[in-house]
């Protein structure tokens, strides 16, 4: 594969009609250029400035995206279309996957994140998995349904959640980790300790997920990059115990530009650290320093993160608290009662393309998946 050829999930000739659409709507378009990138390689974050489509009238902006405003033109305009289409442009999956879990991604389908909590206080399910063999149980429930990548957690990071060791977390969700490994699941560790994601990583890990983005520990991009597993690199502010109040954006151009500008920070560092543009996925960290209008802000601006940074895109809002605007009455106190609302935001992102959903509730949320795949195809 050449520098310029796109990686599969970029179908050239459709970039190439795309960005001749846009030129004949008037548009500067800017060359079809992609990373070089290779599978295992530590291309830098450079490459990221220049990959994917765009078109540049008055700011950056997806080819698609252009293509979704002459969509919504008047008939009469000469560029009739059907508003509301998200592009297929996606960016490569990231890497190394296990070969079903990569074939899925590259095929274009959002996977399907099972949260299991090794704690006593998650917001949700707390105490409920807090011990190895019923977070083992649960996690094989979890795929058995159909989950594609299992998340282990041992450490709550809800805001107000106490601070625990690396020690206890890691005797919390290790033998977890190795066992549901074993058992042939494709396991990420939820952490922000590097020694955690490390000890996770040797135990059969594939993933790790840290929702501080590198912030809580300054080891951690060192992990990675030494690891070369995938990292999903979720934006963070502050600690549990501060985030709520660390919500203004406005110096920054708004939340979703701002999540965007301290998201490149996270990416310059791991670049920094050695770590591959293909291990990286990134999370706009809902309900992380962010009011639930701002994490419907960012939802809504799915598309919009993977288009201008380059990368897959993980979307966590299952039970979160900005869902209970859309659950009536009391219920919507209920972390649980806000399963529908998750699964309805899951089917929004499946069709602005996420790499991936992080969920406590499966089969919802697969089916959810499955019917954005048939709209997407049947549209």
């Amino acid at each position: 594969m050449s520098a310029l050829s796109p990686p599969s999930p970029y179908p050239q000739a459709k970039a190439e009609a795309v960005a001749g659409a846009a030129g004949a709507a008037g548009a500067m378009v800017a060359p079809v250029r992609w990373p070089a990138v290779v599978p295992g390689s530590s291309t830098g974050f450079g490459a990221l400035r220049e990959a994917g489509p765009t078109v540049r009238k008055a700011g950056p902006i997806s080819m698609k995206r252009l293509e979704l405003f002459r969509l919504a033109a008047p008939k009469d305009s000469g560029a009739h279309r059907y508003p509301g289409t998200v592009t297929d442009v996606l960016p490569p999956a990231p890497a190394p996957l296990p070969t079903t879990l990569a074939e899925a991604s590259e095929a274009g389908r959002t996977l399907i994140m099972g949260i299991i909590n090794v704690t006593p206080d998650s917001f949700s399910d707390g105490g409920r998995w807090d011990t190895t063999d019923l977070a083992v149980a649960h996690g094989r429930q979890l795929r058995a349904q159909g989950a594609d990548l299992l998340d282990v957690g041992g450490e709550s990071t809800r805001p107000g959640a106490a601070r625990i060791t690396p020690a206890t977390e890691q005797e919390r969700i290790i033998p977890v980790v190795r066992a549901l490994a074993a058992s042939g699941a494709a396991v990420s560790v939820d952490t922000v300790h590097a020694a955690t994601a490390e000890a996770a990583v040797g135990a059969g890990a594939v993933i790790v997920n840290d929702v501080s983005g590198g912030l809580a520990d300054p080891a951690m991009h060192r992990v990675v990059a030494d690891t070369g597993v995938v990292y999903i690199c979720q934006h963070w502010r502050g600690d549990p115990g501060t985030m709520d109040r660390l919500t203004d954006y406005s110096a920054l151009g708004g939340v979703v530009d701002g999540v965007e500008t301290e998201l490149r920070e996270r990416l310059d560092e791991l670049d920094a650290a050695g770590a591959g543009l293909r291990q990286v996925v990134i999370d706009p960290g809902l309900g992380f320093a962010k009011t639930h209008a701002q994490s419907w802000r960012l939802l809504a601006a799915t598309e919009r993160l993977r288009v201008d940074l380059g990368l897959p895109v993980l979307i966590g809002s299952s039970r979160k608290r900005f869902l209970a605007a859309a659950v009536p009455g009391s219920a919507a106190a209920d972390p649980i009662a806000r399963d529908a609302a998750t699964a309805a935001t899951t089917a929004l992102a499946a069709l602005a393309g996420a790499w991936a959903v992080r969920v406590h509730e499966v089969p919802a949320n697969r089916d959810a998946v499955r019917t954005a795949s048939l709209w997407k195809e049947h549209r």
